[in-house]
């Protein structure tokens, strides 16, 4: 496919997709959704990647969705196109490899909730996060509500999407909304430095870790245990496991091979 909103390269293992819209603020349009779903599958197959960076620039992580675009969709239409929004994010939320945003300027609306999807969030100094549909008449429905309350729990997530107002980054990190905040300079060194943490852990072990904790917000504990003691049994199972136990009783460093 022929990326047409977004670039994608690929860094000592890292793969860095950069929205590349500037002039919309990176606004997400349905071409958009499109190559991400795309990117993730070709990601998910390329063994060379082992963790993924999601960015837009100085300017703007996502402005949101294409509000051009969307004043003017039916409601047939507009289920149409949030499908596909969910089909997208679902496919950042359930690659196999870690995904980080790297966050700068401003994070709204689709962006935001794209932001949700991944599974670390480094924020820029200045930058701002919100959910501003609720000015539109609409809401967050691209994962939002969902994704949002189990990250930082119903109260600020009603505070954020029924007010319709932004956050900086310094809050953002108080509510666990991002993990990180960094100089706006120093963003994409903290991601990459992240990333190649990231991408030297044993790859199967990272896999199953994040299925179990993708599980844990959708199920009920005694599933989410049960699951947990089945997947780590299954790791037993790994050249990696026994490489890493190996290594850390002969004090050297475990060599991870995704075996």
């Amino acid at each position: 496919m022929e990326l047409k909103t977004m670039l994608y390269e690929k860094e000592s293992g890292i793969g860095i997709i950069t929205f590349n819209r500037p002039k919309v603020l990176n606004a997400i349009s349905p071409d958009t959704l499109d190559e991400l779903i795309y990117l993730m599958s070709e990601i998910e197959s390329d063994d060379e990647v082992k963790c993924v960076i999601i960015t837009g620039g100085s300017r703007a992580f996502a402005a949101g969705a294409d509000i051009a675009y969307m004043a003017k969709v039916d409601p047939v239409e507009c289920e149409r196109v949030m499908a596909k929004f969910h089909q997208a994010f679902d496919s950042v939320a359930n690659l196999s490899k870690p995904v980080i945003a790297a966050i700068a300027g401003l994070a709204f609306g689709g962006g935001c909730e794209l932001a949700l999807a991944c599974d670390i969030r480094i924020a820029a100094e200045g930058t701002k996060l919100g959910f501003p549909e609720v000015n539109l008449g609409i809401f967050p429905a691209a994962g939002g509500t969902q994704r949002l309350t189990r990250l930082v729990g119903i109260g600020w997530a009603k505070d954020m999407i029924m007010t319709g107002d932004p956050i900086d980054a310094e809050t953002a990190f108080k509510i666990g909304l991002v993990t990180r905040v960094v100089k706006p300079e120093d963003l994409m060194d903290e991601a990459k430095k992240l990333a190649m943490k990231l991408a030297a852990k044993a790859p199967i072990t990272t896999r199953v870790a994040k299925q179990c904790l993708n599980n844990s917000i959708s199920t009920d504990i005694a599933s989410g245990l049960a699951f947990e003691q089945k997947a780590v049994a299954f790791l037993f199972s790994t050249e990696d496991a026994k490489e890493g136990l190996n290594a850390f009783i002969e004090k050297r460093k475990a060599n991870f091979k995704g075996r």
